[in-house]
């Protein structure tokens, strides 16, 4: 299934499905890598090696899960053909790593910024295994975690959050499109940066509010499920009792017949060798 320029491997391959199940964190975990990244290009006058050493290393990440999942498929080509964001992901991280810093230059900040709503696609899309049974405390967890490091961005970013509690205050109010007006982004860095905070929050929250709609709806499957499986077992029951009472009929009619008539019948051969 194709969604977002992103193809999950076919179920029909488990090896595949496997191995895309196993880069999924790591993934994740890279692309998150790159938002201080986005920053210290932002921030820094100076080239910062350790920016460029993030965006390289989530480019190396996922192209080598992008090659990896698709040489297990019957049609690697294809599977790359089917996820074109994450070619064009690969190809803007690389430029990002090699592009002057952002505070230096107007396009590379264009081009990063892209890259950013790239990382962030494809982070919510990874993300949608989770809304399955069991999912919603995966997806809380995620969501605290994303509003945790939301709120420590903006402590370091906005001069008007002096506290860490200040900050996933600002970060929640402004995951949830909120806006009480009490505490608001004043520096372009930590303006640019509640664009994100917005973005992500919206999949996050979307995907927590979808998991416990989800819950719901499975909830009601499973008593219909458990009910159907009761009428199944009490029908097998019922004719396992009938097939018993059958088998009993058959057996008190035998012992009723004949020796001759219950048994095998008498063959023998005549004189032109006929069985008769």
């Amino acid at each position: 299934m194709v969604s977002w320029g992103l193809s999950s491997a076919s179920c029909d391959n488990l090896r595949a499905a496997r191995v895309e199940r196993g880069w999924r964190w790591p993934t994740m975990l890279v692309l998150l890598g790159t938002v201080p990244a986005f920053y210290a290009e932002l921030l820094l006058s100076a080239p910062s090696m350790l920016a460029d050493a993030a965006y390289l290393c989530a480019a190396m990440m996922v192209g080598a899960s992008l090659l990896h999942v698709g040489w297990y498929t019957r049609h690697p080509l294809r599977h790359l053909l089917c996820n074109p964001t994450d070619i064009v992901l690969v190809a803007g991280l690389v430029a990002s790593a090699v592009l002057p810093t952002s505070h230096a230059s107007a396009w590379a900040l264009g081009v990063r910024l892209a890259v950013s709503f790239a990382s962030l696609l494809r982070m919510v899309w990874t993300m949608q295994y989770l809304i399955t049974r069991g999912g919603l405390i995966y997806l809380l967890l995620v969501a605290v975690l994303v509003l945790g490091a939301c709120g420590l961005g903006f402590w370091w970013l906005e001069p008007t959050t002096p506290t860490l509690a200040d900050g996933l205050w600002l970060a929640f109010t402004t995951a949830a499109t909120v806006g009480y007006g009490d505490l608001v982004p004043t520096t372009p860095a930590s303006k640019i940066f509640s664009v994100f905070v917005v973005l992500l929050g919206l999949g996050v929250l979307t995907l927590v509010t979808a998991a416990i709609a989800t819950s719901w709806v499975e909830t009601e499957e499973r008593i219909i499920e458990r009910e159907i499986l009761h009428d199944m077992r009490r029908e097998m029951a019922t004719l396992h009792h009938e097939l018993s009472l059958v088998r009993e009929e058959l057996a008190q009619l035998r012992a009723s017949l004949p020796a001759n008539e219950a048994g095998s019948p008498d063959i023998r051969r005549n004189d032109g060798g006929e069985f008769v």
